[in-house]
């Protein structure tokens, strides 16, 4: 479990941009989180795995039998930490000179030291677990490719492999399908999906008939407020509510249609 807990941050000239937030992801749930553009929802993401510091508040990882204060820890602890923390980026990060096992296999390198990363690299064993993450996003007869040879849906798979192999006990996914067009969106979501059965995934989406699909809750933040959590299909009012003015660009972006 993953758990947030009254976190804020303000910035140098005072304006709060986290203003209070507050949840938490068990496994088995997918959460999506929605909102206007700078309402604060790649900041709250980016809390989660360390990159950001908050003001005060607590971001806590949960295990078994420990608990990482995520906000408070050293480098190196946090180092370790974010072992644990599968993130999936918009724009891929990934290494366009190596091929795709390589890049899938990128995911380990906080597992193994120095000495072994320059000088030995990877196991025959690792690599078949790499081999297989690619296999769970069906493009295992890819991994000898390089990767700029790839379309955006496939380096988009080859990110979740890489977390996949990284074993996490968390997901975070940072608009995964905003650079997709929507058959690959919807491929991109179909693959997300079954990870929360294994551990919590988090998304920022501005897409929010895919939360509604495929998303187990969603949470909308506005002006660093949270200001709506629950299930994950949104009425028209409750998007006018949370989008405002902007929802008129985002339907003519995406097309949203209220399952019903």
């Amino acid at each position: 479990m993953i758990e947030v807990i009254d976190i804020k941050k303000s910035l140098p000239d005072g304006r709060k941009v986290l203003d209070g937030i507050s949840f938490k992801v068990e496994k088995g749930e997918f959460l999506g989180i929605l909102g206007p553009s700078g309402a604060g929802k790649t900041l709250t993401l980016r809390c989660l795995n360390g990159l950001l510091r908050p003001d005060s508040g607590s971001v806590r990882l949960h295990e078994e039998n420990h608990i990482y204060e995520i906000g408070t820890l050293k480098k190196n602890e946090l180092r370790k930490v974010r072992q644990k923390i599968g993130v999936i980026f918009q724009g891929y990060h990934l290494v366009k000179s190596l091929t795709v096992l390589e890049n899938v296999m990128i995911g380990r390198l906080g597992y193994i030291n120095s000495f072994r990363s320059i000088f030995y690299g990877f196991t025959d064993s690792e690599a078949l677990d790499a081999i297989q993450a690619l296999e769970k996003v069906k493009i295992d007869q890819l991994a000898g490719k390089r990767l700029s040879q790839l379309s955006g849906g496939e380096m988009q798979r080859v990110a979740i492999a890489r977390a996949i192999f990284q074993n996490p006990q968390v997901l975070l996914a940072d608009e995964p399908i905003s650079n997709l067009d929507p058959s690959n969106s919807k491929i991109i979501m179909k693959m997300i999906r079954p990870l929360a059965e294994k551990f919590p995934v988090i998304g920022v989406f501005h897409q929010p008939e895919m939360t509604a699909k495929y998303c187990t809750r969603v949470i909308a933040i506005k002006e660093g407020k949270i200001i709506y959590d629950g299930d994950p299909v949104l009425s028209n009012d409750q998007l006018i509510e949370i989008y405002g003015d902007e929802l008129k660009l985002i339907e003519k972006q995406h097309p949203i249609t209220i399952p019903a």
